[in-house]
């Protein structure tokens, strides 16, 4: 391929997945899905990256400090660490949002390395062009995630076999990939990445 591709994981962690403080349904199905795209990825030796809510205790996205959410991915905790059947290869990039206790973060693009490199200057850096994206949930960080990186003018493609919404309004997750689709991003599934990584 011409252009650098890169696999982005949004969230797949513990307090996202059933039993989790905020469980998106069904959340831990994806996981199998996943796995088959981080080998996907690895075979033609493209970056993978997984992003994580790492929120400190007291933060104004959590409901009790005037946001919208039960608390959540504090960091260190139990429910933050990533699902423990995600096969993250060693050299996964991780990256951190939701540390400013004033912002909500939901997208990856305003997520950091542990350096503290801004994620998207560390996309540019490592010409990377195009994001595939998966994870948790569809209608809130997957979705700010792609919209951000279109708005970045990355190619997007959502991964909509790997993908999972909260859906706090029925039809949320559904409206998310409508609202991606509008503003210029793809969606695909396995099948169809399989095609495209070969050309």
């Amino acid at each position: 391929m011409a252009e650098r591709a890169a696999l982005i994981i949004v969230d797949v962690q513990v307090d996202f997945c059933p039993g989790g403080s905020l469980a998106v349904p069904e959340g831990d199905t994806i996981v199998p899905v996943i796995n088959r795209y981080i080998d996907m990825f690895r075979d033609k030796s493209m970056p993978v990256i997984v992003s994580r809510d790492w929120h400190p205790p007291v933060t104004a996205h959590f409901r009790q400090f005037g946001g919208i959410w039960p608390p959540h991915c504090i960091q260190w905790s139990e429910g933050a660490r990533f699902h423990p059947d995600l096969n993250l290869p060693e050299d996964a990039i991780v990256v951190s949002k939701g540390l400013d206790p004033d912002r909500d973060d939901y997208s990856a693009l305003r997520a950091v390395l542990p350096s503290g490199l801004p994620f998207d200057d560390y996309l540019k850096q490592s010409g990377v062009t195009h994001l595939y994206v998966a994870g948790l949930a569809t209608d809130y960080c997957v979705k700010w995630t792609a919209l951000d990186g279109l708005k970045e003018h990355y190619r997007v493609t959502v991964l909509v076999d790997a993908v999972k919404g909260v859906n706090l309004k029925p039809g949320d997750a559904a409206g998310a990939l409508e609202e991606i689709a509008a503003a210029g991003g793809k969606t695909a599934d396995l099948a169809a990445v399989a095609r495209e990584l070969a050309d």
